[in-house]
């Protein structure tokens, strides 16, 4: 079973994403866990503060280091943990081999980057995975934590109906999904391609690899760059 470990100063921005669709089913069927923990529960002082401000007189605020580290510590006297992830935009850039990494690993933490950032020796000292879902920024880490989350667990086998849907996902081989299709067979004129409604599954597939390296090349050359590269 795989166990993430959420540590974020708004947990209800999580909670609804956790508790649907695949990671809901993910949970129920005993493939993986997920656990939010407020960075407040182990903030000290009567307002539970977690961020303050930055030394030099830098606009904006700091997480601090003390509940971050009383929060690992705290779950790491209880077992041990594969990665610490830090939700960054200057992190690696989150994509489908990371995913597909990850998942193989048991239990993960992911701390949630809010305010200005957090204090630069959290950085220095209590992680080990620095990950950034994009060149951009959010008012918090807590969207990119749903996201990674999401990303690794559908890839736990049994979390989705048809693991075989998850292999044969954009990315997946390095290329973008080709197009796909269902009933019915002809609307308003438009009509699906005849080759996939032939039953002739060698050329199907030929079709598809056809369409997958197309709509690539035409979206995402850098894709294929990357490949030969």
């Amino acid at each position: 079973m795989m166990r993430i470990d959420i540590l974020t100063v708004l947990p209800e921005m999580i909670e609804g994403c956790v508790n649907c669709s695949i990671l809901r089913r993910a949970r129920e069927r005993g493939l993986a866990e997920i656990h939010l923990h407020n960075l407040r529960d182990y903030a000290s002082g009567r307002w539970r503060r977690v961020d303050d401000y930055p030394f030099g007189g830098e606009a904006g605020m700091v997480m601090r280091i003390e509940p971050v580290d009383r929060a690992l510590t705290a779950l790491r006297a209880e077992r041990d943990y594969d990665e610490v992830i830090y939700t960054s935009p200057d992190g690696e850039r989150f994509d489908q081999p990371t995913a597909n990494r990850l998942s193989l690993l048991r239990n993960l933490i992911i701390l949630c980057g809010h305010y200005k950032g957090i204090d630069y020796r959290i950085r220095e000292h209590l992680i080990t995975r620095e990950i950034s879902v994009g060149d951009y920024v959010l008012t918090g880490g807590e969207l990119a934590a749903a996201v990674i989350a999401d990303a690794v667990i559908r890839l736990i086998p049994g979390a989705i109906g048809d693991q075989q849907s998850a292999l044969s996902d954009s990315f997946q081989d390095g290329l973008l999904a080709p197009p796909v299709y269902t009933r019915p067979a002809e609307y308003r004129g438009w009509k699906v391609p005849d080759i996939l409604l032939s039953g002739h599954e060698r050329n199907i597939r030929e079709w598809r690899l056809h369409q997958a390296q197309e709509r690539t090349e035409q979206l995402r050359p850098d894709l294929l760059q990357d490949q030969d590269g």
